[in-house]
C-alpha cells in the first residue's frame, strides 16, 4: 500500500500519501493506523519524518493521535477543513474528481452572492475606494487574462473583507488557496468570467451605492459565467475518464 519516500521534504510526502489513502478510501475511518516503527520501515524513512507526518494529519482532521495508544482514522468528511480539498481534486492515479470540483463551484456560487451582499450593507468607505482601485486595473489589464485572474481574485478578497464575516474570510481562504493550485489551467477556460470586468465595475458601484439585491444579482452573473465554462470541460473530463 505504501512506497518508499522520494521526493520533497519526508514528513510533507509521509503526510501526503497517507492523506490520499485516507481520502481515497484505503485507510477507512476507526482503521488504526501501524505503529510509527512500522510506518518508518514501508515508507523508509526515519521516525521523526513520521511522527511530523502524523502531527500534521492530526491538525487536518485526518488522524486522532491517542498518547500511548493507536492513532486512528478519523472521517475527514466529519473532521476536516477546507484546507485538504486541493489535495483531493486529482486522485493518485492521476484522474480528476468531477464530483468534487463541481462541489467547490456550487459553493463558490452560493457564496458570491452571500458576500455581496453583506459587503454592500457593511463595507466602510476605503473598502469602496480599494474595490474602486481593483476595478480600475482590472479595466487597464482588458485582454490580459493571467492579469485579470490575479486581479479577480484580489477582487474578491476585498469583498470579502468588507463583510466583516471572519468566517467568510477563513473559507475564502481556503477556496482561493484550492483555486491557485490550478490558477494556469483555468485561466484560459474562464475567460468569459475574467473578461466581464464591466460586470465587475457595476458590481462595486452596487455595493457603494447600497444595492444589495443588485450586487448580489451581479455576483451571481458573474461567477455563474466560469461556473458554466468550467462545467463544459468537466463533461468532456468525464467521457474521457469513463471511456478508460
Amino acid at each position: 500500500m505504501l512506497k518508499p519516500v522520494a521526493k520533497r521534504s519526508l514528513a510533507a510526502e509521509v503526510f501526503a500519501q497517507l492523506r490520499d489513502h485516507i481520502v481515497d478510501g484505503t485507510l477507512e475511518a476507526g482503521e488504526a493506523l501501524p505503529a510509527e516503527r512500522t510506518l518508518a520501515e514501508q515508507l523508509q524513512v526515519n521516525r521523526g519524518a513520521v511522527r511530523e507526518g502524523l502531527k500534521r494529519l492530526e491538525q487536518a482532521g485526518l488522524v486522532s493521535i491517542q498518547q500511548g495508544g493507536a492513532t486512528r482514522v478519523l472521517d475527514y468528511k466529519r473532521t476536516a477543513g477546507l484546507e485538504i480539498l486541493a489535495s483531493m481534486m486529482v486522485r493518485p492515479d492521476g484522474t480528476v474528481d468531477t464530483q468534487l470540483v463541481r462541489g467547490v463551484l456550487e459553493l463558490r456560487t452560493q457564496l458570491a452572492p452571500i458576500v455581496a451582499r453583506l459587503c454592500t450593507q457593511r463595507a466602510s468607505a476605503d473598502a469602496h475606494a480599494e474595490l474602486s482601485v481593483v476595478v480600475g486595473r482590472m479595466e487597464a489589464a482588458r485582454g490580459d487574462l493571467p492579469a485579470l485572474q490575479r486581479l479577480a481574485l484580489d477582487f474578491w478578497a476585498v469583498m470579502v473583507d468588507g463583510t466583516g464575516n471572519v468566517a467568510l474570510e477563513l473559507a475564502f481562504n481556503s477556496l482561493a488557496s484550492t483555486y491557485s493550485g490550478v490558477l494556469e489551467q483555468f485561466t484560459q477556460i474562464l475567460a468569459v468570467e475574467l473578461g466581464a470586468v464591466d460586470d465587475y465595475a457595476a458590481l462595486v458601484q452596487a455595493v457603494i451605492g447600497a444595492q444589495p439585491k443588485r450586487a448580489g444579482n451581479l455576483a451571481t452573473k458573474i461567477v455563474a459565467r466560469g461556473a458554466e465554462a468550467i462545467e463544459g470541460l468537466l463533461a468532456a473530463v468525464d467521457a474521457v475518464q469513463g471511456a478508460r
